[in-house]
């Protein structure tokens, strides 16, 4: 095969605004977006929300592109604590393009260990990006 799998280098500005992002003081869920600039073979930004639920950073997903989403989100415990644990969701769509699959799957590795994140989810229908979804996967976190 010519064709090796590629693994895309984080653009140096979303690596500064990842870092300020994971030490942010407020307290509402709030999520960065990001795509491969498939030229640069480089991940960029594509979005920044404030305020953001569950529900609404789905709608905020391309139905047949994947991303990579750092969310904030704020984590009521049931004993009535509260956490803001960083999630990492690879939102890979069925029906994308085999060649983008590969470059988004080959650079999620990479992506993480760049932003130093252990809670690291995929979907693979943006309709499963819920709250109760989520709720569900940080469980296993306690």
């Amino acid at each position: 095969m010519s064709e090796s799998l590629v693994v895309c280098d984080v653009d140096g500005e979303l690596v500064e605004k990842l870092r300020k992002f994971r030490f942010r003081k407020e307290t509402n869920n709030a999520a960065i977006i990001m795509k491969i600039d498939k030229d640069r073979q480089l991940v960029i930004l594509d979005e920044e929300h404030e305020n953001i639920s569950p529900d609404e950073l789905k709608d905020e997903l391309p139905e047949r592109q994947p991303r990579f989403v750092v969310y904030s989100y704020k984590y009521q415990h049931d004993d009535g604590r509260v956490s803001y644990p960083l999630c990492f969701i690879f939102s890979s769509p069925l029906g994308c393009k085999p060649e983008q699959q590969m470059m988004y799957a080959g650079s999620k590795n990479k992506l993480v260990q760049t932003v130093e994140l252990t809670k690291v989810f995929e979907i693979r229908n943006t309709e499963d990006l819920t709250e109760e979804w989520l709720r569900e996967k940080l469980g296993f976190f306690r």
